[in-house]
């Protein structure tokens, strides 16, 4: 599931809580730069909402520079505007990537990052 809630009995639109949450993700480091998110349709479906609610929230998050769309690669966290931050985001995104195709899980790609890590200190 996207790491983005909605509550439908708040006075919030649903497309701005959706919106925010994007950002606050975006911000915490949670969804970095490179991150592919769901279609406007899986996302509706995921979320409970309309896909015109979602397709807004996109639409606003593009015009802020926080997604960018790709065309049929689909649509992406964009730049941080911070190129370590950046770069950092796609290694990790397809790092993931590799540690799914190569069918492996959650607590094995940790202790091969974190073997990782200490042999480059």
């Amino acid at each position: 599931m996207f790491p983005v809630t909605i509550n439908h009995e708040s006075q919030i639109p649903p497309y701005e809580q959706l919106r925010q949450g994007i950002i606050a993700r975006v911000r915490a480091g949670e969804l970095t730069a490179g991150t592919k998110i769901p279609t406007v349709r899986a996302l509706a479906a995921d979320l409970g909402l309309a896909p015109n609610t979602v397709a807004r929230a996109y639409r606003e998050l593009e015009a802020d520079g926080v997604l960018e769309t790709r065309g049929r690669q689909g649509t992406f966290i964009a730049s941080s505007g911070d190129p370590t931050v950046d770069a950092a985001g796609r290694a990790a995104t397809d790092y993931v990537a590799a540690i799914r195709r190569l069918g492996l899980d959650d607590a094995t790609a940790r202790r091969y990052l974190e073997a990782a890590l200490r042999a480059a200190r």
